[in-house]
């Protein structure tokens, strides 16, 4: 099959041809991929940024949100039959482990996360995941048009689903970075919340789409965007501000829309985040960090998307084209989420 591998960092991917996954374990299931989501953390990845972490053998297979038909499944595998659609929870859990037990899967202790940890991902014609990972789907739902919910979408509606509480009628939400994760973002706090919505980014063509997702306000980031948040907010700043630039200076232009009282939550990284702790004291602000949701939100984000509630805007690119995908991501040349189609 083709897939797209990392051989060295900080030099683009190949796209090779390599033997096809198998099954290994009773709960194996094989993916024919559809729809394998392009995404910022991919940039990280040829950067080098994650091989500490991680510490992956090179060369390996990239793509960590992904979607497909079951192709062949394990011995013990009930959930899914071969021919299902399924969007994929990117990172495989136990069930076993206490985090599990807690409904905190993203931190099960024998986790794998294909595409980002010694496992390779779905940038290619299949996949090997778990049975626990599979989220079956409508059948006449298309792959492509859904795979970036599996990372980018519960990312930004988990922030928005521990936020919500606090969201009522009268509050605001800041959203900063209407790119591909702020505009599911956007769309998840006008389907489950009550709160105002401010949207705020660089790009002009990004706020009139935040305008047709349910931004109720938006702001240009053009150096004045701090004070014009706070313009809107009685001089406040937003009860709930989701950061999901958090780099180049974004982080603390996200703690100074933060009103009193309020929570930041970053979605964004490659920033640092420093503040005066008077202001956490005197404040009483809150900063929260947030990393991929759990399997229950994307089935969650999925009923949501099934009833049109949240949609994602995507260009597609054929698997050959990965590059161009990859290279128009980092010169912000796409709208919404860039898809890989085998």
């Amino acid at each position: 099959m083709k897939a797209v591998r990392v051989h060295a960092y900080h030099a683009d991917p190949t796209i090779d041809d390599i033997p096809e996954p198998t099954i290994q374990g009773p709960l194996d299931v094989i993916i024919k991929i559809g729809g394998a989501g392009v995404c910022r953390t991919d940039l990280h990845i040829i950067n080098g940024d994650w091989a500490e972490a991680q510490n992956p053998e090179l060369p390996y297979v990239i793509g960590h949100e992904n979607a497909g038909w079951v192709h062949e499944v394990g011995s013990g595998v009930t959930n899914v039959a071969v021919g299902d659609t399924v969007i994929l929870h990117p990172q495989p859990s136990c069930g076993l482990c206490l985090a599990c037990r807690r409904g905190r899967d993203m931190q099960c202790e024998a986790a794998f996360f294909p595409g980002l940890s010694n496992n390779d991902g779905g940038m290619a014609e299949y996949l090997r995941t778990t049975a626990r990972a599979c989220i079956k789907l409508d059948p006449t739902t298309n792959p492509a048009d859904v795979a970036a919910l599996a990372d980018a979408g519960i990312t930004a509606y988990h922030a928005v689903r521990k936020a919500a509480g606090g969201l009522f009628p009268g509050t605001t939400a800041v959203v900063q970075g209407a790119g591909g994760l702020g505009h599911i973002g956007i769309q998840s706090l006008a389907a489950i919340t009550s709160a105002r919505i401010i949207v705020v980014d660089r790009n002009p063509d990004a706020l009139a789409l935040a305008k047709q997702l349910g931004a109720d306000e938006t702001v240009l980031a053009d150096g004045n965007q701090v004070e014009a948040v706070k313009d809107l907010t009685n001089g406040l700043g937003g009860d709930v501000v989701f950061d999901f630039v958090a780099e180049q200076g974004a982080e603390l232009d996200a703690w100074q829309m933060t009103a009193p009282a309020g929570s930041q939550y970053i979605l964004g990284y490659g920033g640092e985040f420093k503040a005066p702790t008077l202001d956490f004291v005197g404040g009483e602000k809150n900063v929260i960090g947030n990393i991929v949701g759990t399997y229950s939100d994307l089935s969650e984000l999925m009923v949501l998307a099934q009833a049109g509630k949240v949609t994602l805007h995507t260009k597609q690119y054929p698997l050959d084209a990965a590059l161009d995908a990859l290279h128009d991501l980092d010169a912000g040349r796409v709208r919404g989420r860039a898809i890989l189609v085998p």
